[in-house]
C-alpha cells in the first residue's frame, strides 16, 4: 500500500481529523444507553418529572452532539477519500502515459481502463470505509464492552461466547470470496474490451449489418460478469442473516439470564435495557468489522491490480546524453527486433544507412516489417539486438523527449483529438504562428479543404475527427508533423487514403519543403516512392534490396513484381 497511500498527502488533514471526530461521536453515543437506564431505574420509579426531564434533556443533547460529529466526520471522510481517489487516478494515468508501447501491449487497453476507473473507485471506497468504520467499529466495541462489563460481568460471558462464532464464519466466507472477486474483475476487463472494440469499429459493424452479432457477443460477456458478480454477492449477503442470527440469539440469552437476575433482585430493569443496548452496539461494531474485512478482501484485488501499474517501470527509459540530433542520418547496425508477445522476429539482422537529408522509400508486402523497422527510430520500441544510430548517437543514449521532438512520425492510424482543426495542428508545435500553420497545410494539400468549411481552421472536429474523410485526416496529420520542423520525418503509408493526383502533389511539395530533412516514406503504392533517392525492399523482416527506383527495376524481383502489378496500363 506504500505507493498508493502516498496519494493521501494533500488530504491528510481530512484523513487525520475524521477518526478523531468519530471517536468523540462514539463516546457520546455510548453514554446514551447509560442515561436511558438511569431514567428507567431512577426517574420513572420515583415519579419525579424533573429528574426524567433533566436526564431526557441530557440524552437529547448527547444524541444531537453525536449526530453533528457523525455528519462532520462524513463530510471530512468524503473530502479525504474523493480527493485521494483523484490523486490516485492521476498517479495511475501519469504512469500509463510513461509506458512504452510494449508496456501498453502487455496490459491491454481495456484492462488499463478498468484499473483507472473501477479499481480506483474500489480503493477510494476502501479508504473511506477505513476512515469511518475501521475506527468507529473497534472503538465502539471497546467502549461499549467496557461499560457493559461494568454493568454485569456474568451476562458479558454470553457475548464472549457469541463473538468467536461470528468471526470464524466471516473469515471462512472472506477466504472463499477472494478468488471469485479476482475473477469478477477480469470480466470487467472483458466487458470494457468488447465495448471499446464496438465503439471503435461502429461504422464497420453497421455497414455489414452485424448489430445482432455484436449484441449477442456483448450479452455473453455481460452475462459472464453478472454470473461472477452474483457468486461473490451470494457469499457476502450471508453475512447479514448470520449476523442477525447471532445478535438475536445473544439478546434472547441475555433477556433470559438478565430477567432471572431482575427477579432475584441482583439487577435493575434499566441496567438490563442498557446492557442489551451495549451488546447491540458491540455486535453492530462486529458487523462493521465483518463488512470491513470482506471489503478488504475485495479491495486487495484492486490494490494488486493498481500496484501492477504503479510498480511497472517503462521498458524504455531516458539515456544520459542531453544533446539533440547533430543531423538526420540514420544507421541500422545488425538490428534484430521481436515483439514481446511474439515468438518470431519482426526484423532480422537489418543493416541500413540513410544519409541526412535523403528521401528513402520502404516497400514490401503486408506484414513484412516496414512499420516495425521505422518504429525503432524514435524508440517507440527498443531493438532486441544490434543498434540504431540516429544523428550520430545510439537512440538509447538520448532523452526520449529530445529524440522524439526531432523525429516526426505520421502513423498508419491517423489520430485526431476532439477540438478544432487548429488545436490539432498545434500538437506539432504549440507556438506555431497562423502563417506557419497555413504553410504546413498547403504543403500537405490540406489548406483548400479546411477553408471550404464555414469556420475554417476553427472548425470543431468530432471525437477522432469523425466528420473528416480518411484522406482529410491524413493530410492534417502530415501538416501537424511538418509543424514540428523535425530533422527526420517518417510517413507510414500516410497518403493511402488520398487519390493519386493529391498523392503526387503532396510528394512534390514535401520534396521542395523538406530538402534538408531526412524523409522516410512507407508506401503500399509504388508510385509514392518513385521520386525517392533510394528504395528499401523488405520481405519477412529482412532487408532484401536497397537502391534507386530505376536500378531496382532491373535488379530486384520483388520490386519489379510490385511495380508491374501496380503500374501496368498506367501512363507515367
Amino acid at each position: 500500500m506504500k505507493k498508493i497511500l502516498s496519494c493521501t498527502r494533500k488530504y491528510l488533514p481530512f484523513i487525520i481529523l475524521t477518526p478523531i471526530i468519530i471517536m468523540v461521536e462514539v463516546l457520546l453515543e455510548v453514554n446514551i444507553p447509560l442515561i436511558m437506564g438511569k431514567i428507567v431505574d431512577y426517574g420513572i420509579p420515583s415519579n419525579e418529572l424533573g429528574t426524567v426531564l433533566k436526564l431526557g434533556g441530557n440524552m437529547v443533547i448527547t444524541a444531537f452532539l453525536s449526530l453533528m460529529c457523525g455528519a462532520l466526520a462524513s463530510i471530512f471522510a468524503a473530502n479525504g477519500s474523493i480527493g485521494f481517489g483523484s490523486e490516485l487516478r492521476k498517479e495511475v494515468f501519469n504512469r500509463i502515459l510513461n509506458f512504452s508501447f510494449e508496456n501498453v501491449d502487455s496490459f491491454q487497453q481495456s484492462s488499463l481502463l478498468t484499473r483507472l476507473t473501477t479499481d480506483v473507485r474500489f480503493i477510494q471506497m476502501g479508504l473511506r470505509m477505513t476512515m469511518v468504520m475501521a475506527v468507529r467499529a473497534p472503538f465502539m466495541m471497546i467502549a461499549a464492552a467496557t461499560v457493559a462489563y461494568g454493568i454485569n460481568r456474568d451476562l458479558f460471558i454470553v457475548f464472549i461466547i457469541a463473538a468467536p462464532i461470528l468471526i470464524t464464519a466471516i473469515v471462512i466466507l472472506g477466504r472463499k470470496a477472494m478468488p471469485l472477486f479476482r475473477y469478477m474483475l477480469t470480466k470487467y476487463d472483458g466487458l470494457n474490451d468488447r465495448a471499446k472494440e464496438y465503439l471503435t469499429n461502429v461504422r464497420v459493424v453497421k455497414s455489414f449489418v452485424r448489430e445482432d452479432y455484436e449484441i449477442e457477443k456483448f450479452k455473453e460477456i455481460n452475462h459472464e460478469l453478472m454470473t461472477s458478480s452474483i457468486k461473490v454477492e451470494s457469499l457476502l449477503v450471508l453475512i447479514s442473516p448470520l449476523m442477525m442470527l447471532v445478535i438475536y440469539a445473544t439478546i434472547i440469552a441475555i433477556l433470559w439470564l438478565g430477567g432471572n437476575q431482575i427477579m432475584i433482585g441482583t439487577m435493575r430493569t434499566g441496567e438490563l435495557i442498557s446492557f442489551i443496548s451495549y451488546v447491540g452496539q458491540i455486535l453492530a461494531g462486529l458487523l462493521m468489522l465483518a463488512m470491513i474485512f470482506l471489503n478488504m478482501v475485495r479491495l486487495k484485488g484492486s490494490v494488486d491490480r493498481i500496484n501492477e501499474v504503479l510498480n511497472t517501470e517503462s521498458s524504455i527509459v531516458d539515456g544520459d546524453y542531453e544533446g539533440t540530433l547533430e543531423d538526420g542520418s540514420i544507421q541500422f547496425d545488425n538490428v534484430t527486433f521481436r515483439y514481446e508477445s511474439s515468438s518470431k522476429d519482426a526484423i532480422i539482422n537489418a543493416d541500413l544507412y540513410i544519409r541526412s537529408g535523403e528521401t528513402v522509400g520502404i516497400v514490401g508486402s503486408t506484414g513484412s516489417g516496414k512499420t516495425s523497422l521505422v518504429q525503432l527510430i524514435p524508440r517507440l520500441y527498443d531493438v532486441t539486438s544490434g543498434s540504431v544510430i540516429v544523428g550520430k548517437h545510439d537512440v538509447r543514449d538520448y532523452r526520449l523527449a529530445d529524440l522524439r521532438k526531432e523525429v516526426a512520425m505520421v502513423l498508419q492510424q491517423n489520430v485526431l483529438f476532439s477540438g478544432t482543426i487548429k488545436e490539432n495542428l498545434l500538437w506539432g508545435n504549440e507556438n506555431a504562428t497562423d502563417e506557419e500553420i497555413i504553410e504546413a497545410c498547403k504543403v500537405a494539400n490540406a489548406h483548400d479543404f479546411i477553408m471550404s468549411f464555414p469556420e475554417g481552421y476553427t472548425t470543431n472536429l468530432g471525437q477522432g475527427g469523425v466528420n473528416l474523410s480518411g484522406g482529410q485526416k491524413q493530410r492534417i496529420c502530415i501538416a501537424r508533423a511538418l509543424l514540428a520542423k523535425p530533422k527526420i520525418i517518417i510517413l507510414d503509408d500516410s497518403t493511402s487514403a488520398v487519390d493519386t493526383q493529391t498523392d503526387s502533389a503532396i510528394r512534390l511539395a514535401l520534396k521542395e519543403q523538406l530538402k534538408d530533412t531526412t524523409t522516410i516514406i512507407i508506401a503500399q503504392r509504388v508510385a509514392s516512392v518513385m521520386d525517392a533517392d533510394r528504395v528499401v525492399v523488405i520481405d519477412n523482416g529482412e532487408i532484401i534490396d536497397v537502391d534507386t527506383p530505376e536500378n531496382l527495376l532491373r535488379t530486384s524481383e520483388i520490386y519489379k513484381d510490385i511495380y508491374y502489378t501496380q503500374m501496368e496500363g498506367v501512363e507515367l
